[in-house]
Order: structure tokens, then sequence, then C-alpha cells
């Protein structure tokens, strides 16, 4: 497994991270026995959020990790609040639900410090400079080591990288999803902040799922990708998974792409083909984007 920095820290990622959000606490054995195996596999990066089963998947994850809590990155999200009746959330960024909030995050985790915590959504009219000081207080207190931004916002995240110290931005980043290719990508890597990818196999479409309508691809469009996709792979003797992933953390921006395991036998296959994934040339590159139109982004600019 290889491992990145996460932004200008010393903290090491590894290039392939479990995103949790997909554990049910319904599969709570499942569950468990999945993130040890992923520890095991040598993922190290684990990413939950305060949203996800109203706090249970953070549960979840802190009784997972007790065993090598000091070998991983833990990272939660904060943001956005459970109504009373259980209907729906809010957003709540400021910087007293911060700093409030972080402290249930820390007991249902478990731990004593979250080594990344980020702003879990945001828009350009939300108390920025609030927000930074909330997460620079926590730095200094030792509740966090270090934070960031979840957003596909592009004007959100030019506030937060110019502001603040960030040290990743967690967003979508997929053969089916480039828009980050235009501007943003080349802006963190210019900033020395990480791009966290989420969304590589674009729903399960690129490996086994039917295809249909994508963002600002038609359905046949996203066939297209998705030929060249299956070309690549047997081409190189690769499965889809391997070649999705590759493509994903060739992009030099992306210091770990996320991967929503949830089964043993997804796991199984992963830990398969772990070994496979690996940086592409700019020629094997081109192989998938053969006939395929750039994505910008269209909102929030």
């Amino acid at each position: 497994m290889q491992y990145n920095k996460l932004g200008k820290t010393a903290i090491e990622v590894s290039a392939v991270g479990l995103g949790c959000m997909s554990l049910k606490g319904s599969k709570h054995k499942q569950g468990i026995e999945l993130i040890r195996k992923a520890f095991d596999s040598g993922i190290n990066f684990f990413d939950t959020a305060d949203l996800y089963e109203k706090g249970f998947n953070e549960m979840l994850v802190g009784e997972a990790v007790q065993d090598f809590r000091k070998d991983i990155v833990l990272s939660t999200k904060v943001g956005n609040s459970w109504r009373a009746d259980g209907n729906g959330w809010d957003w709540k960024a400021s910087k007293h639900y911060i700093i409030k909030t972080v402290e249930s995050s820390l007991s249902r985790l478990k731990t004593d410090y979250i080594d990344l915590y980020q702003l879990h959504g945001g828009t350009i009219e939300d108390p920025i400079d609030e927000i930074i000081e909330a997460f620079e207080t926590l730095v200094d207190a030792g509740k966090i080591r270090t934070y960031g931004v979840s957003s596909i916002r592009p004007n959100v995240i030019r506030q937060y990288v110019a502001k603040s110290n960030i040290s990743a931005v967690m967003m979508q980043y997929s053969l089916l999803d480039r828009r980050l290719e235009e501007q943003i990508a080349a802006y963190l890597l210019e900033n020395q902040v990480s791009i966290l990818a989420r969304g590589a196999i674009a729903k399960g479409m690129l490996i086994n799922k039917p295809a249909e309508s994508f963002l600002q691809y038609s359905s046949s469009e996203v066939q297209h990708i998705i030929r060249n996709l299956n070309a690549f792979a047997k081409r190189h003797e690769v499965n889809n998974l391997t070649a999705a992933l590759s493509f994903v953390l060739s992009n030099e921006a992306v210091t770990s792409a996320l991967l929503g395991i949830n089964t043993p036998v997804q796991m199984t296959e992963f830990i398969q083909i772990k070994e496979q994934i690996r940086l592409l040339s700019l020629t094997e590159k081109k192989e998938f984007l053969s006939g395929v139109r750039a994505l910008y982004f269209t909102e929030h600019r």
C-alpha cells in the first residue's frame, strides 16, 4: 500500500481509504470485522461523520479501531444537526456549534483526538472566518490534528484555502466526474492541499451497475466511458475496480481515494487487487478519455 502526506502535515494516509458511511449498524459485527480487515490489508485512513446513522456510524468505527487507534488516521465531519424528530437535518456552521459538537464525536469514537476534522459541506454565505477560528481553536486544544472541508463548491473551497490552514478537501472524482480537473486540482496542488476523492466507482456504474445518465453525461456517453474502461482493463489484464482506482490516484493532486466497502466479498476483492493499483502514464490516461468530453462545474464557481 502506498502512503501519502496529507497536505502540509506529517500525517500519512493510505492511497486507498475506507469510507465507513456504507457500514450499517444493522450489521454491526460485520462492520467491525471489515474495518479490522481493512487495517490488516494496509488501509490506515478511515472516514466517517456525525451525520451517518445519527452518530451510530462513529460508534461503530470507534469500537472497531480501539486496538490500533494510534496507528491510523481517523476522520470525521461536522456541520449537520439531526432534528429532534429525526426527520432530516439542518445546517449549523458556527464556532460555538463546532467546538461543542466535537466532544460528542470524540466520545462516540472512543478517542481523545481526531486526526482530520472536516466541515461537512458549506456555502459561501457561511461565517467562514468564524468557522476557521473554531477549527484552529480545536487544533490548539489538541482535540484535532488538522482540518479540512468536504465540498464540491469551487467558491467555498477557494475561500478556505485562501484564509485557513486546511489540509484536505474531500470531493467527488472519477471517470464520470472529472469536474475538478478544470481548475480545482491544480489550485489545490499548488497550495499543498490534499484531495480526498470519493465516488471513484461512480455509484458502482464503473464496476457492475447499469449505465444511466450521470451529471452532464447522457446514458450513451456513460456507456462509451464504460466501454473505454472495459477495454483498458482487458488490455492490461486487470479488473474495472483496479483500473478505476488507478485512474483516480494518477491525478497528482489526489492523496487518497475512499472506497465504500461494505461486504466481505468486496473486501476480499480489494485485497486481491490492491497491489495492482498503480499510477498511469499520460498515454494510458488518454485510453480512458478517448472520445470523452470534459466536464466543468456549472454552479458555485
